[in-house]
């Protein structure tokens, strides 16, 4: 990757929906370059998809907990299997396995504390070899990648 890769990514980030010509224009190539760039970058797994960033109460996801979970069955198959399980809830947001303890780190969202209470009791619970399982309920989220692309867009002037 050289610096126009990285200023295609960069802008990328900041505004996944511009078109290729305002692309283009942004990092100094003409569009039929800064195109077969951006393909070579998606082709090699670079740039890896592209979303859109939604307000979690209009989808009943504004309630997060993060979740410290440590398991049992410490094998790889174990591992493999409660992993698959665990991703598999569209509560969990995020989810990694982590070095030392706990076991994982999991972000879920859910309508409010009595729908995580529903997941956490007949869902995480009920994962197989689960250990010990601890909730935390964040005050703010101060930063993300997410929550500052939503504070810009929302913070536009009319018209824009």
């Amino acid at each position: 990757m050289d610096s126009i890769d990285r200023a295609i990514i960069d802008q990328l980030r900041r505004d996944c929906r511009q078109s290729n010509i305002q692309l283009a224009d942004a990092v100094g190539l003409t569009p039929s370059p800064c195109l077969r760039r951006v393909k070579r970058l998606e082709d090699e797994g670079i740039i890896t998809g592209y979303h859109a960033a939604v307000a979690p109460a209009a989808i009943d996801r504004s309630f997060e907990v993060l979740v410290d979970i440590d398991v049992q069955d410490q094998t790889p198959a174990g591992s493999k299997r409660f992993e698959a399980e665990l991703i598999a809830y569209d509560e969990v947001v995020e989810a990694r396995r982590m070095f030392g303890s706990p076991d994982f780190y999991v972000l879920t969202a859910t309508k409010d504390l009595a729908a995580y209470e529903r997941f956490l009791t007949t869902k995480l619970m009920a994962l197989p070899g689960i250990g010990r399982l601890q909730s935390r309920f964040p005050m703010v989220t101060i930063k993300s990648d997410v929550t500052r692309l939503a504070e810009r867009t929302l913070n536009w002037p009319s018209g824009t």
